[in-house]
């Protein structure tokens, strides 16, 4: 995991992280950053706690909408086989959201910049959070 850098302005955060997909270890990786970010009075949505997943894909999609809507910061956990993960991605970059690539495959978000001509999701997300100021819409 990436050290932690809190913006000040930073109220609420949501987390796009795996939830059907997620280990019991992953989910206590999650629960612990987001403990973490929670210590430091920062409201976090964690969509396997705070997203009724009994709901329809059209509610959960909807409901995690919102939550993306009433975010100032993204935090991602990227897992390539998630989907709801890339619906998650796809809310967040239509609100033009900042966000913090908290963790990826394979390696820190260096390994994505330095490989010329890859078009994938990893570094897509580090160029987003890189360049975030300069997307136009």
């Amino acid at each position: 995991m990436s050290k932690l850098l809190i913006d000040r302005r930073t109220e609420k955060v949501f987390l796009i992280c795996p939830v059907r997909l997620a280990t019991e270890e992953t989910k206590k990786k999650l629960e612990e950053y987001v403990e973490l970010l929670e210590g430091h009075g920062i409201k976090v949505h964690l969509p396997h706690r705070d997203t009724n997943q009994d709901n329809t894909g059209l509610g959960i999609c909807t409901e995690n909408m919102r939550a993306i809507q009433n975010a100032d910061e993204i935090h991602i956990f990227y897992n390539a086989e998630s989907q709801g993960i890339h619906f998650d991605m796809g809310v967040a970059f239509a609100l033009r959201k900042p966000i913090k690539c908290v963790e990826l495959p394979e390696g820190d978000s260096d390994a994505y910049v330095n490989k010329p001509g890859k078009k994938e999701f990893p570094r897509m997300l580090v160029e987003w959070e890189t360049y975030r100021n300069a997307i136009v819409l």
